[in-house]
């Protein structure tokens, strides 16, 4: 899968994360109450939420009230609202990150930005999922330590409403779009030799018909010694050879 193809693909399934996140913080079904009495009319389902109680009565009448106070809620539940408001906000920001530094997108020009910028939305994501979990999982605990606690009131027992499927569901795709998100690694650089060397210097190659010029100036380093040069390729010194000859000499 190319680094496009990766990049859609955890953009789309930690959008539907958070949208999963918004309906679990949303609906008033963290914990579900079903009573039934001795008369099948008197039956009643009762939903609890972060925001708002609801009763639907067997003839299908529905009233809910709002949770003005947020003293009025169990600790779960307040520390529930809190979290999953928290985790939106990061869950938001991470998707924004992600789509500013997508490849497909121009806001920025560098690959290895662009990169960078995934892997840090992505990073958000993750953490907005593991605020999502925890709500999630401490009033799941907490609910299913009540149901089966034999001091409480039968009318009284709550089970495990939808809301809590949807924030596990909800997590499993942030995770897995975070995931996906955080290993768009950006280009490497190529270098050359071993590392911890320099790389080889460059020589301009001027063959023939190749004009050095087109490969730029060449700089020689400066002598240290003064340049004496006489500006002719003349000796010094004349030559001395004898202008007469013996004849003893070659006998």
């Amino acid at each position: 899968m190319g680094r496009i193809g990766k990049e859609v693909a955890g953009q789309v399934i930690s959008f539907i994360g958070l949208v999963g996140v918004s309906v679990t913080c949303g609906i008033p079904m963290w914990r579900v109450t079903s009573y039934v009495g001795a008369n099948i009319v008197t039956g009643q389902v009762i939903w609890d939420g972060l925001w708002m109680n609801c009763v639907m009565q067997s003839t299908g009448q529905m009233q809910c009230k709002l949770n003005e106070s947020v003293m009025s809620l169990s600790r779960d539940l307040q520390a529930a609202r809190a979290l999953v408001i928290i985790s939106l906000i990061f869950g938001f920001i991470g998707v924004m990150l992600t789509f500013v530094g997508a490849k497909c997108t121009g806001c920025l020009d560098n690959d290895s930005s662009k990169a960078k910028v995934v892997i840090i939305g992505g990073c958000f994501i993750i953490v907005c999922a593991v605020l999502v979990l925890i709500p999630v999982c401490w009033s799941a605990a907490i609910t299913i330590t009540d149901f089966q606690n034999p001091l409480t009131v039968v009318s009284q027992r709550r089970e495990l409403g939808a809301s809590i499927y949807i924030g596990w569901a909800a997590t499993a795709l942030l995770l897995i779009g975070g995931i996906t998100l955080t290993t768009s690694c950006p280009p490497q650089k190529p270098t050359y030799g071993y590392p911890g060397y320099p790389p080889a210097p460059m020589y301009p190659y001027a063959g023939p018909g190749v004009n050095p010029a087109a490969y730029g100036p060449v700089y020689a380093p400066v002598s240290s010694q003064p340049y004496t040069g006489t500006g002719t390729y003349l000796p010094s010194k004349p030559y001395g050879a004898p202008t007469n000859y013996s004849a003893r000499q070659y006998l």
